[in-house]
Protein backbone atom coordinates (compact mmCIF):
# COMPACT_ATOMS: atom_id res chain seq x y z
CA UNK A 1 0.00 0.00 0.00
CA UNK A 2 1.12 3.80 -1.07
CA UNK A 3 0.78 5.65 2.11
CA UNK A 4 1.33 8.75 0.12
CA UNK A 5 -1.76 8.29 -2.15
CA UNK A 6 -4.08 11.53 -1.95
CA UNK A 7 -6.73 9.64 0.41
CA UNK A 8 -9.81 9.61 -1.60
CA UNK A 9 -12.85 9.46 0.66
CA UNK A 10 -16.25 11.13 0.42
CA UNK A 11 -16.47 14.71 2.94
CA UNK A 12 -19.27 13.65 5.73
CA UNK A 13 -21.93 16.66 5.37
CA UNK A 14 -24.35 17.38 7.32
CA UNK A 15 -27.42 16.04 6.35
CA UNK A 16 -29.50 15.58 9.10
CA UNK A 17 -30.74 18.81 10.27
CA UNK A 18 -28.17 21.46 7.92
CA UNK A 19 -27.38 22.96 10.98
CA UNK A 20 -23.82 24.39 11.27
CA UNK A 21 -22.55 22.85 14.61
CA UNK A 22 -23.68 19.50 12.95
CA UNK A 23 -21.30 20.41 9.88
CA UNK A 24 -17.89 21.39 12.59
CA UNK A 25 -19.19 18.15 14.34
CA UNK A 26 -18.92 16.14 11.46
CA UNK A 27 -15.42 16.84 10.87
CA UNK A 28 -13.84 17.63 13.93
CA UNK A 29 -16.23 15.29 16.63
CA UNK A 30 -15.04 12.38 18.46
CA UNK A 31 -12.41 11.97 21.74
CA UNK A 32 -9.65 12.30 19.87
CA UNK A 33 -9.66 14.56 16.69
CA UNK A 34 -10.06 17.69 18.70
CA UNK A 35 -7.00 16.39 20.97
CA UNK A 36 -4.90 15.93 17.90
CA UNK A 37 -5.78 19.34 16.48
CA UNK A 38 -5.17 21.22 19.78
CA UNK A 39 -1.84 19.42 20.27
CA UNK A 40 -1.18 20.58 16.26
CA UNK A 41 -1.71 23.96 17.12
CA UNK A 42 1.97 24.66 18.64
CA UNK A 43 3.58 23.35 15.23
CA UNK A 44 4.19 20.13 12.92
CA UNK A 45 4.24 17.10 15.29
CA UNK A 46 5.56 13.86 14.35
CA UNK A 47 3.46 10.31 14.36
CA UNK A 48 4.88 9.38 17.52
CA UNK A 49 5.01 12.79 19.13
CA UNK A 50 0.93 12.37 18.57
CA UNK A 51 1.23 9.07 20.63
CA UNK A 52 2.98 10.19 23.43
CA UNK A 53 0.50 13.72 23.86
CA UNK A 54 -2.39 10.74 23.80
CA UNK A 55 -1.63 8.14 25.90
CA UNK A 56 -5.27 6.72 25.89
CA UNK A 57 -5.27 6.51 22.43
CA UNK A 58 -4.20 3.86 20.21
CA UNK A 59 -1.63 4.20 17.45
CA UNK A 60 -4.31 2.86 15.48
CA UNK A 61 -7.20 4.96 16.34
CA UNK A 62 -4.33 7.90 15.83
CA UNK A 63 -4.03 6.95 12.31
CA UNK A 64 -7.66 6.79 11.77
CA UNK A 65 -8.19 10.11 13.46
CA UNK A 66 -5.24 11.62 11.57
CA UNK A 67 -6.70 10.47 8.04
CA UNK A 68 -9.69 11.43 8.40
CA UNK A 69 -8.59 14.84 8.83
CA UNK A 70 -6.13 14.66 6.63
CA UNK A 71 -8.82 13.66 4.04
CA UNK A 72 -11.67 16.51 5.67
CA UNK A 73 -8.36 19.27 5.01
CA UNK A 74 -7.51 20.00 8.30
CA UNK A 75 -4.33 18.56 8.39
CA UNK A 76 -1.66 17.73 6.25
CA UNK A 77 1.02 14.81 6.03
CA UNK A 78 4.73 16.10 5.30
CA UNK A 79 6.39 13.04 3.95
CA UNK A 80 10.45 13.82 3.87
CA UNK A 81 12.13 10.66 1.75
CA UNK A 82 14.52 9.93 3.88
CA UNK A 83 15.40 6.66 5.49
CA UNK A 84 13.79 5.57 7.47
CA UNK A 85 10.93 7.96 6.35
CA UNK A 86 10.10 10.84 8.22
CA UNK A 87 6.78 11.91 8.35
CA UNK A 88 4.80 15.10 9.72
CA UNK A 89 1.26 16.30 10.38
CA UNK A 90 0.70 20.10 10.97
CA UNK A 91 -3.04 22.28 10.46
CA UNK A 92 -3.80 23.26 7.18
CA UNK A 93 -4.73 27.27 6.84
CA UNK A 94 -8.41 26.07 7.47
CA UNK A 95 -7.27 23.93 10.60
CA UNK A 96 -5.44 26.86 12.16
CA UNK A 97 -8.77 28.50 11.67
CA UNK A 98 -10.28 25.88 14.46
CA UNK A 99 -7.91 27.34 16.83
CA UNK A 100 -10.37 29.77 18.79
CA UNK A 101 -13.19 26.99 18.87
CA UNK A 102 -10.09 24.56 20.27
CA UNK A 103 -8.85 26.81 23.18
CA UNK A 104 -12.57 27.70 24.29
CA UNK A 105 -13.27 23.83 24.24
CA UNK A 106 -10.09 24.12 26.92
CA UNK A 107 -10.93 26.82 29.05
CA UNK A 108 -14.77 25.34 29.06
CA UNK A 109 -13.27 22.22 29.96
CA UNK A 110 -10.88 23.51 32.49
CA UNK A 111 -14.12 25.31 34.38
CA UNK A 112 -16.01 21.84 34.07
CA UNK A 113 -12.74 20.00 35.78
CA UNK A 114 -13.08 23.01 38.35
CA UNK A 115 -16.66 22.71 39.22
CA UNK A 116 -16.55 18.79 39.49
CA UNK A 117 -13.75 19.27 42.01
CA UNK A 118 -10.98 17.56 39.55
CA UNK A 119 -7.52 18.72 38.94
CA UNK A 120 -7.71 20.62 36.59
CA UNK A 121 -4.75 19.89 33.24
CA UNK A 122 -1.49 22.12 33.99
CA UNK A 123 -0.12 20.67 31.05
CA UNK A 124 -0.36 21.75 27.41
CA UNK A 125 -3.74 23.33 27.57
CA UNK A 126 -2.33 26.02 30.14
CA UNK A 127 0.52 26.78 27.76
CA UNK A 128 -1.87 27.55 24.97
CA UNK A 129 -3.68 29.49 27.06
CA UNK A 130 -0.66 31.79 28.46
CA UNK A 131 0.01 31.96 24.33
CA UNK A 132 -3.22 33.27 23.60
CA UNK A 133 -3.40 36.42 26.43
CA UNK A 134 0.52 37.26 24.85
CA UNK A 135 -0.66 37.52 21.30
CA UNK A 136 -3.89 39.89 22.51
CA UNK A 137 -1.37 41.95 24.50
CA UNK A 138 0.75 42.25 21.70
CA UNK A 139 -2.19 43.12 18.83
CA UNK A 140 -3.54 45.90 21.91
Amino acid sequence: MNDSAPLKRERRTALRTGCAVEATISVIGGVWKPVILFHLLDGKLRFNAICRLTPAATPRMITLQLRELEADGIISRIIYPEVPPKVEYELTELGRSLAPVLVSMCKWGAKLQELNGLPVDAGECRSMLRQEAVTREKTA
